[in-house]
């Protein structure tokens, strides 16, 4: 190495040889120092490679490092990590491997030619072996990660296959990912290994701070396996290993959670898996999944698009619409409002005409459909008949069904004030039926007063249906506040945490922006009666909350810095006081005018 500077300790140093202002002396250099590198044994090494790891991330796609051989001494020092004890616990070489794979890993995400170069550098094999868990699940997040990258690749993958026992790791990882990050990290807070903390908080955080972090790359452990996985997926001769029951029935619950919502995990396996009929045939045998894959397909979720296809996709599929029609078709039957959701510009039109076909293939086969299903088909069809004939009505006819609607409803609102809930919900469907199709902004507010009242007779169900139907009809889509805020209770009846989770922040969302004084946040203070219902959701729906049931709570030196870890005080979760729930008693049910205050009426799914 030429002039190195007099004040640099060692000789060679990386960080000198990359200020060499000749350029083809520092490629000379920097292929000798990558060469050499797994070699030594000074002390120091963690530096260099951290600053490759800074590099990757920001320059994923610059080549210089990939042409002189950058793969080949990441692949030596991982196997250095894992052959040499002494070596990987003397000094900071403990972090090498981890860095050495990460280094992998972003070089390979981008760019299929850099991939390549990866497979013939001999990186599979080592990362195979972190992923069995050969160091810890730390090392075991960043193998996936890269071996997930070299998979999607059509020229890698095969590389990847190559080694049977990966698509079982993976596998079993998505399955455990959880619970080995809890009993081996986040539970006892002092044992945890000093280089995880390090690594969590690049040295800058205390015990909670671990735990957060600890929580989001644990659920980036469970997604980067997911994703490896859903490369295997798309490949016919590997479902039959994917495809197990106990595995597919795990699948709705793998959700990247609020630490890491930009990850499609489970339901976006399951939208591979139902892109062929193998697949289909396996999703359609497991009630709990397609009940899943509704609950889904009605939420406010980024991925309701991809429960959506599947949905559709099964009902479409000849061999398993008989299978799956009287559990699907009323969540279709409820989203047939929706004009345009992910690739689908008129998914309404859509859902109709497969809900059509199958009534027609119903008739001319042997599988029978429930008269109850048939009769909610038939319902939508009407409606959809409806508002073809509305196109050729007068105007004045229309003003004089909406002003009929309007008398209705408003009988509905004092029979609701006055007490008689089931009166006021007949009151609804009425004005339903007489309101125009295209006074849309009128069926909003119809649906979400009809849900209110079948909240407060503790019909959960019906309440989703209607509540689902408001937010559909309402412009943008989902994102009608006061349905958001129904559904929520609704789901918290029913003990669906997380779908009530994502209602209850939208809700809060949609009250911070509204121009309602009934809704906006005053002083951008949240409602009491909403932020309980998120309090109490976020522990319900907390990714580690089954590994916690199983090992016990969060142990520490001195009071636990996560309340997760503890099961609630019951009486956080009471109800107003009394004197707050007469106030309320005789509130209008009138979407213009409920929802003054957190009294009563929000908080009656608390009494359910």
């Amino acid at each position: 190495m030429d002039k190195i500077p007099s004040d640099c300790p060692y000789p060679g140093c990386f960080f000198c040889v990359m200020k060499e202002a000749n350029p083809s002396k520092r490629r000379a250099s920097v292929l000798k120092f990558f060469r050499e590198l797994p070699s030594q044994d000074d002390d120091g090494q963690v530096l260099p490679i951290s600053g490759l790891w800074n590099t990757a991330m920001a320059h994923p796609n610059d080549p210089e490092f990939i042409n002189l051989g950058i793969f080949e001494c990441m692949a030596a020092l991982i196997w250095k990590g894992l052959k040499n004890r002494r070596w990987l616990s003397h000094d900071q070489n403990i972090y090498i491997p981890y860095y050495a794979a990460h280094v992998i890993g972003s070089y390979t995400m981008n760019m299929e030619e850099f991939a390549e170069r990866a497979v013939r550098a001999g990186v599979i094999p080592p990362l195979v072996e972190l992923l069995r868990g050969r160091l810890t699940w730390v090392e075991q997040r960043v193998a996936v990660r890269a071996l997930g990258h070299l998979a999607t690749y059509p020229s890698t993958f095969p590389a990847v296959a190559d080694h049977g026992e990966v698509l079982e790791l993976a596998i079993q990882l998505a399955s455990s990912s959880l619970e080995i990050v809890y009993s081996h990290f986040y539970q006892f807070v002092d044992r945890r290994l000093g280089y995880h903390c390090d690594l969590l908080t690049r040295g800058m955080g205390g015990a909670e701070m671990e735990s957060r972090k600890a929580e989001e790359w644990a659920s980036q452990l469970q997604c980067w396996s997911l994703q490896l996985i859903n490369c295997f997926a798309f490949k016919p001769e590997f479902l039959h290993d994917i495809c197990k029951p106990e595995f597919l029935a795990k699948l709705p619950g793998m959700w990247g959670g609020l630490v890491n919502e930009n990850s499609p995990a489970g339901v976006g396996l399951l939208r591979t898996i139902c892109q062929s009929k193998l697949g289909r045939g396996h999703v359609a045998s497991i009630s709990s999944v397609l009940e899943a894959l509704c609950n889904i397909a009605r939420s406010s979720d980024d991925w309701q698009y991809m429960a959506v296809d599947c949905l559709l996709w099964l009902m479409q599929d000849p061999s398993t619409y008989h299978k799956v029609i009287d559990k699907i078709a009323p969540t279709l039957i409820d989203l047939a409002d929706i004009s345009t959701l992910g690739d689908y510009k008129k998914l309404g039109d859509t859902i109709v005409t497969v809900l059509q076909e199958c009534m027609q293939q119903n008739g001319s086969s042997r599988n029978s459909i429930s008269s109850h299903t048939k009769e909610e088909i038939d319902e939508l069809l009407s409606f959809k008949q409806k508002m073809k004939s509305e196109k050729s009505m007068p105007k004045e006819d229309l003003h004089i069904k909406q002003a009929a609607a309007l008398v209705v409803k408003l009988e509905g609102n004092s029979l609701f004030s006055s007490g008689n809930i089931e009166g006021a919900a007949a009151k609804y469907s009425e004005a339903l039926a007489l309101c125009p199709m295209k006074s849309k902004k009128e069926r909003v507010v119809l649906h979400s007063n009809r849900a209110q009242c079948y909240l407060l007779l503790q019909q959960p169900l019906a309440a989703i249906s209607d509540a689902t139907r408001a937010l559909c009809l309402h412009s943008p889509l989902n994102r009608h506040a006061k349905s958001l805020w129904r559904r929520a209770q609704a789901y918290d009846m029913l003990g669906l945490a997380k779908e009530s989770l994502l209602d209850a922040i939208l809700f809060i969302n949609e009250c911070s922006q509204s121009s309602d004084p009934d809704l906006s946040l005053r002083q951008n203070k949240v409602p009491d009666y909403a932020e309980r219902l998120v309090k109490k959701q976020m522990r319900a729906a907390w990714l580690f909350r089954e590994s916690s049931l199983k090992h016990g709570g969060i142990h520490c030196e001195g009071d636990a810095s996560d309340a997760f870890g503890q099961e609630a005080d019951d009486s956080e979760w009471e109800t107003v006081s009394e004197s707050d729930g007469e106030n309320d008693e005789r509130r209008e049910a009138d979407d213009e005018t409920e929802w003054k205050s957190g009294g009563h009426r929000e908080d009656a799914y608390e009494k359910s």
